[in-house]
């Protein structure tokens, strides 16, 4: 127990916790992080197998190859994977650095914009490729 100056109230180390500690929001993050991880893994099998059959492809051949439906398919899928795993690993590191409100929401809502913006922009090409 402790006194809380000038007050005359004695707080416990629980009541002074109260509103500073974990909501178990933070739960949902961790799995969205380790579920788009290993999603990025598999991808990223993928990927790796993609690069190897495109080496030394000329224009016409790679087009061709990742406009087959498997593959991009699999590559907006990569996108969107990586892309949501950056997000929220930008975001835990705002929420945890950045301690001024109007900083960190401004911070936050410029990573969503460009994160969203350039998965967008790389989708759009591998739609533009494949259709």
């Amino acid at each position: 127990m402790s006194h809380k100056g000038g007050h005359g109230k004695i707080q416990t180390t629980l009541a002074r916790a109260r509103g500073h500690g974990s909501a178990h929001h933070g739960v949902e993050s961790w799995i969205r992080l380790r579920v788009t991880a290993v999603g990025n893994a598999v991808l990223g099998l993928w990927f790796i197998w993609f690069v190897k059959k495109s080496v030394g492809l000329d224009h016409a051949a790679f087009t061709e190859l990742l406009a087959q439906p498997c593959n991009a398919v699999a590559m907006i899928l990569l996108i969107v994977s990586v892309f949501y795993h950056a997000t929220l690993g930008c975001r835990e590191i705002v929420e945890d650095y950045v301690h001024c409100e109007c900083m960190k929401i401004t911070k936050l809502l410029g990573t969503y914009l460009f994160f969203f913006a350039a998965a967008v922009a790389c989708i759009f090409s591998v739609l533009k490729i494949a259709l």
